[in-house]
């Protein structure tokens, strides 16, 4: 597959000319046949996207999320319903949408500026516009000083910081995230996931993240989607008030976290959840 099309965004939180990335969901459903049986997979999905806005999408194994973004995507026209990005219908891939997959998949061969750099292969950029397209994008990862790296020489944080890197050179309108920190450990996931807040604010661009972390999609989320499987249908939308940047102490951001995580069953009624004290917050997410 293209890296092109690991490129998706572009909105107006940093006052854009436009107000491209903004995507309409309505009405999808999608089936597969198995087996000679038909499986529904996403039924009625509705979704609104500002331009410029950070939307996450929590669910169990099941509930259709990385379905949903592989029709946004592109990779996939069999389904009802129309997904619309500034009005115009989705219809295979393009350099407008990107990814960036849980695996960073890296080419071994090539260096980290090649890596980058092998996104903007259609891009109509001269070669030396090109090279600068990729060292901002270098700087904007914090990659300074690793250029000429090959992924083998790279930690697992690094890595995906390049596949980063390469989704946003194109100056796509919309970035799409699965699972993107999900194989990384915890003190690398936080960091990545602060780093990743702080370039989204920088670029302005729209961003939809699919995750199994209820924190790490409210602490990054302007809302989240919360889906039920079989098939995969929207639950609740839970708005996320809390202004960025943010900060994983703030007791709003705890409020709301408990208030998700009750939808999958996984915290007992109103009456018997306690706060947590801002001294055991700290220790909890101090990291």
């Amino acid at each position: 597959m293209s890296q092109a099309i690991a490129n998706t965004l572009e909105p107006s939180r940093v006052g854009a000319a436009h107000a491209s990335g903004t995507l309409s969901i309505r009405q999808v459903r999608k089936q597969y046949e198995v087996k000679g049986e038909v499986l529904p997979v996403l039924d009625g999905i509705n979704i609104d996207i500002k331009p410029g806005e950070f939307v996450s999408i929590v669910g169990s194994s099941g509930c259709g999320k990385s379905t949903l973004l592989r029709l946004i995507i592109g990779l996939e026209d069999d389904y009802q319903g129309d997904i619309l990005l500034d009005g115009t219908r989705v219809h295979g891939t393009s350099l407008k949408r990107g990814i960036v997959f849980q695996e960073h998949r890296l080419l071994p061969w090539l260096t980290v500026e090649q890596n980058i750099g092998i996104a903007l292969e259609n891009s109509p950029l001269s070669e030396p516009e090109r090279r600068k397209a990729v060292q901002k994008h270098v700087e904007l990862v914090g990659l300074q000083g690793f250029e000429t790296a090959y992924p083998h020489q790279l930690s697992g944080g690094m890595s995906q910081r390049v596949a980063i890197a390469r989704g946003l050179v194109n100056r796509p309108e919309i970035l799409l995230l699965d699972e993107p920190f999900g194989a990384l450990d915890a003190l690398t996931r936080a960091k990545l996931q602060d780093e990743l807040q702080r370039i989204w604010q920088a670029e302005g661009i729209t961003m939809i993240l699919v995750t199994h972390d209820v924190e790490e999609a409210v602490f990054l989320g302007d809302k989240v989607i919360v889906m039920e499987p079989r098939p995969g249908r929207i639950k609740r939308i839970v708005p996320v008030d809390v202004p960025h940047p943010r900060k994983r102490t703030d007791a709003d951001l705890n409020r709301i976290r408990v208030d998700v995580l009750r939808e999958f069953n996984q915290l007992p009624p109103d009456e018997l959840v306690e706060e947590i004290p801002h001294r055991a917050q700290d220790l909890i997410f101090a990291w």
